[in-house]
């Protein structure tokens, strides 16, 4: 079903360095990883029309709801793909990408999984070969131990810390405009602190 889907880019790795050519416009692209199942990805499509989006998703099942939600009400600048995060680099040519969002990303709790963290150092040096210079990464987590981990990363990969709160719902500059997930609407229904953090990546 999902490869039958107009909107999920079956064989992904074909299309590097051809997004915008896809897309059929020069508009900037922003990639959310570990979209889920979509919400936040084309809330963020239908607010800023003008930018295009990729979501990217490793879990079949839950890819198909974003899927569906496209199916029933069509946009041009989204594009959903199966995979897993490591490959990224496969999937988008250098300086493809505009921002990439991560947001509630599994926390991989054990240490000796720590590389397998999507904002670890070593997903932040993948995150920097599609980044156009000076390209966002976009952070947000109810998890404190890996917000404190992902802080701790930019600054030794050598990222510039633009944003960082450990409660993003109480600052009222940064709701403005603030576009929720799934998971931020329930954790923060139940008072769990919203952390988020934007870092912009080394210039090449």
């Amino acid at each position: 079903m999902i490869a039958e889907s107009d909107r999920c880019v079956e064989t992904p790795r074909d299309m590097a360095g051809r997004w915008r050519e896809h897309f059929g416009n020069d508009a900037p692209i922003y990639a959310e990883i570990g979209m889920g199942k979509g919400r936040f990805l084309i809330d963020n499509a239908v607010a800023f029309p003008d930018i295009n989006y990729i979501g990217i998703e490793k879990y079949s099942s839950v890819l198909l709801r974003g899927i569906q939600k496209l199916e029933a009400d069509p946009l041009p600048n989204v594009m959903l793909i199966r995979m897993e995060a490591e490959y990224i680099t496969e999937v988008f040519a250098e300086s493809e990408i505009s921002r990439i969002y991560l947001n509630f990303s599994d926390p991989w709790p054990k240490d000796r999984h720590a590389k397998r963290r999507l904002p670890s150092k070593e997903f932040l040096a993948r995150y920097e070969k599609i980044l156009v210079p000076g390209g966002r990464v976009e952070f947000k987590t109810d998890n404190r131990d890996l917000f404190d981990f992902a802080v701790e990363e930019a600054g030794l990969a050598g990222w510039e810390m633009e944003v960082c709160t450990y409660d993003l719902h109480a600052d009222e500059a940064l709701m403005a405009g603030n576009i929720m997930t799934e998971y931020e609407e329930k954790f923060s229904s139940i008072g769990n602190p919203i952390c988020k953090y934007i870092i912009r990546s080394p210039k090449r």
